[in-house]
């Protein structure tokens, strides 16, 4: 048996833990940043913003 697996094996999680997602959100956001700022994608999200906005009539 390969090493990774017994040890996955070993790793035993009870099935309700789950992360609140205030601490999700706090992972993903500065990534999607980041993301944003290498990919200068700035104008396309306002574009996107913008449009969602509107579709829901604000």
């Amino acid at each position: 048996m390969a090493p990774l697996t017994r040890a996955l094996r070993r790793r035993h999680l009870p099935a309700t833990e789950t992360r609140h997602p205030v601490v999700a959100l706090a992972i993903v956001l500065p990534c999607a940043v980041l993301l944003l700022a290498l990919f200068g994608a700035w104008d396309q999200l306002a574009t996107q913003t913008r449009a969602v906005a509107d579709l829901i009539g604000r």
